[in-house]
């Protein structure tokens, strides 16, 4: 069977379900996109390590990470390998000591986990071609029910920030960052690198 290399397009907040993310990976070689619907507390974790944030204390999937290291496991990659009812089936690919093991996860968490290790992220053909998107060069959606443009997919909305002056900003995003919400530390961050 081969496999389908992709990568992490962006992170939004679902349409479909509240309090729910998209997190959308791309063909690496290819046009096609894959939404998979994941828990707030997920996104959250792959959105910290995206954005090189460091928390004040670890997170469970940098828990996870500290441990494996500890005892000389690596994650070599994430590989979704099943699709059904909905729901996507994945695994870590780890070795330790030479010897290859597959351990079984939530889709959201193994990517959780393979940032962390910088790790590739595999799917299947018959994934890609069931759930998959197909996006054209202008970042549109082909479909048959019309063009949906897809060009603000990553950007999380920035409520009411930007009435906010810079250095209120910058206090804004100490807080979230004491009080360990990542979540809108984020969207701090965010705000803060489209004014610079």
């Amino acid at each position: 069977m081969s496999k389908i290399r992709l990568e992490i397009f962006g992170l939004s907040y679902s349409q479909t379900q509240s309090g729910a993310y998209a997190l959308v990976l791309s063909e690496v070689k290819g046009s096609r996109r894959l939404p998979i619907i994941i828990g707030g507390f997920e996104a959250q974790a792959i959105a910290i390590e995206l954005e090189k944030m460091k928390p004040s204390r670890p997170l469970t999937h940098d828990l996870f990470r500290s441990m494996a290291l500890s005892f000389s496991i690596t994650v070599k990659e994430v590989f979704i390998y099943d699709l059904s009812e909905g729901i996507f089936y994945a695994k870590l690919m780890c070795e330790s000591n030479g010897e290859t093991k597959e351990i079984d996860a939530r889709t959201s968490d193994a990517i959780a986990i393979g940032v962390r290790f910088n790790c590739p992220i595999f799917t299947t053909e018959n994934i890609m071609s069931s759930s998959g998107i197909l996006i054209d060069e202008s970042n549109q959606l082909l479909g048959e029910e019309g063009n949906e443009d897809l060009s603000d997919l990553d950007e999380v909305p920035s409520n009411s920030m930007n009435s906010k002056s810079m250095d209120e900003l910058q206090v804004m995003l100490d807080e979230a960052l004491e009080n360990e919400d990542y979540e809108l530390a984020t969207q701090i961050r965010d705000e803060i690198n489209k004014r610079q």
